[in-house]
C-alpha cells in the first residue's frame, strides 16, 4: 500500500491546494475574528465560486471547498476589499497565530494579536507550521491546540511565554511579550529546530536542547476543553465535523454579531442574546454527533481510501457518551492526530479498528462499512484477529 503523502505545508488564499472535490484555499481571519459583512462576503464567495462547503481548521481557519477551476482570481478579487488577503504569499504563511476565543476588549489578546501580526511580517521566515498561540486568559484553553510559542499568564496572574510542551515560562509584559516571542523565535531558528521535525519546537525541547535562561515561571493549569453553550462573551455552537454551509454561515451573518474561530472546529457568535434555531449549528453538549470525528474523506481527499462522514454519521448514536471516535480517511489522520479512545482507519480492503491509538497504529482487525454499521457494537470490543 502507498503511504500516504505528508505534504509539510498549508494551504493558503494564496497557495491553494488542488483537492479530490477542487481547489482549497483557506482564510486566516484576522486574530481570529470575523465580522458580520466579512463573514457573509465569505459566504457568497463560496457559493460563487467553490461548492458551498467550508471547513473549520484546528487552526481556527476556514477552509473554501471546490473552487473551481478558473475561479481563483475572481475569488481572491471578491475577499481582498473585505480584509481577508495579506499582501504576500510569505506574510500570509507568517501570520500564523491562534487567538483564546474568550478574550475580552480590555485585556491583553487583540493589542498583542495585532502587535505580533505586524512584526512577523518583517521577521526571518519560520517553518510553514511554526505558530503561536495569545492565550493570556486565567486558565489557558489552547494548550491542545498546535502552537509553538505560547504566550499565556501564570497561576499569579503574570504575563509568560512559553515554549511548546515546557512546563515552564519566561516573565514577559504586554510591552515586551512579541519583542519576546521573536527572540524566543530566532533562538529556535539557531539553535537548529528547523530540522527538528518537521521544524516544530516540542521536538527541539524532547531533543534535550537547553533553553535560555529565565524560563522558570510556572505555567497555570489548562481549562477544560469547552462545549457549546453560552459563555461570557456569547454562544459556542459546534458544527458536525467542523464543516458549515455557505447558507448556514449567511444565516449567522444575517444576525449582524461578529464570529470568533476556535481550534475545536466551533464558531462563537459574540452578544449573549438568545440564538434563533440554525440548520447545521450545535448548542447542546448532548449531541452525539461531537462524539465523532472525521476528515474529509474519499472523494473530497485524494489520499483518502475510503468515505469517512456518512459512516461517522450513522455509528454517532452508538459511541458512549465517555468515549471519541476518530474515522480516518489514511493513516495521516488529520484531523484528530492523537489518540482517541476508538480509532477507524481507511485501507484499501476496510477500515482498520485501533483502541486508545492514533490512525497510524498498526492494527489487524479490518471491518467493512456494511458489518459496521450491522453491528455498531464491534466497535467496543478490543482488536485482535483479522475480520471483515
Amino acid at each position: 500500500m502507498t503511504a500516504p503523502q505528508i505534504k509539510g505545508w498549508c494551504p493558503g488564499a494564496l497557495t491553494p491546494m488542488l483537492s479530490g472535490d477542487g481547489w482549497l484555499v483557506r482564510i486566516r481571519p484576522p486574530a481570529g475574528r470575523l465580522t458580520p459583512p466579512q463573514a457573509a462576503g465569505i459566504a457568497a464567495a463560496a457559493l460563487t465560486h467553490g461548492n458551498g462547503t467550508i471547513d473549520l481548521s484546528s487552526r481556527a481557519n476556514l477552509q473554501l471547498r471546490g473552487i473551481r477551476a478558473g475561479a481563483y482570481a475572481a475569488l481572491i478579487a471578491d475577499l481582498t476589499p473585505l480584509g481577508l488577503i495579506d499582501a504576500t504569499p510569505t506574510e500570509e504563511s507568517a501570520r500564523n497565530i491562534l487567538v483564546t476565543p474568550f478574550w475580552h476588549p480590555a485585556d491583553d489578546t487583540q493589542p498583542l494579536a495585532a502587535a505580533l501580526a505586524n512584526a512577523l511580517a518583517t521577521a526571518p521566515p519560520l517553518p510553514a507550521k511554526f505558530g503561536f498561540a495569545i492565550d493570556a486568559g486565567p486558565s489557558p484553553v489552547l494548550t491542545q491546540a498546535p502552537a509553538d510559542i505560547r504566550i499565556e499568564r501564570s497561576p499569579h496572574g503574570h504575563l509568560i511565554l512559553r515554549p511548546d510542551i515546557h512546563p515552564f515560562g519566561h516573565l514577559t509584559t504586554r510591552q515586551t511579550a512579541v519583542q519576546d516571542a521573536l527572540t524566543l523565535a530566532a533562538w529556535f531558528l539557531a539553535s537548529g529546530g528547523s530540522q527538528q521535525g518537521r521544524g516544530r519546537m516540542a521536538a527541539l525541547i524532547q531533543s534535550g536542547t537547553q533553553l535560555p535562561a529565565g524560563f522558570t515561571e510556572p505555567a497555570s493549569q489548562p481549562a477544560a476543553t469547552p462545549t457549546p453553550g453560552l459563555t461570557p462573551q456569547g454562544w459556542l455552537t459546534a458544527l458536525a465535523f467542523g464543516q458549515i454551509s455557505a447558507e448556514t454561515l449567511q444565516t449567522i451573518a444575517a444576525l449582524n454579531r461578529p464570529l470568533r474561530l476556535t481550534p475545536w472546529r466551533m464558531l462563537l457568535i459574540e452578544g449573549t442574546a438568545p440564538l434563533p434555531a440554525i440548520e447545521g449549528l450545535i448548542t447542546s453538549p448532548d449531541n452525539p454527533l461531537l462524539r465523532v470525528t472525521a476528515c474529509t474523506g474519499a472523494p473530497g481527499c485524494t489520499q483518502a481510501l475510503g468515505e469517512t462522514r456518512s459512516l461517522a454519521r450513522a455509528l454517532a448514536p452508538h459511541i458512549p457518551a465517555t468515549q471519541h471516535l476518530h474515522i480516518s480517511g489514511c493513516a495521516k489522520g488529520c484531523a484528530h492526530p492523537a489518540a482517541s479512545a476508538i480509532t477507524l482507519t481507511a485501507t484499501p480492503h476496510g477500515y482498520g479498528l485501533i483502541h486508545n491509538g492514533p490512525a497510524s497504529m498498526p492494527t489487524t482487525t479490518i471491518l467493512t462499512a456494511e458489518r459496521l454499521l450491522a453491528v455498531p457494537d464491534l466497535l467496543l470490543k478490543a482488536p485482535n484477529a483479522p475480520s471483515l
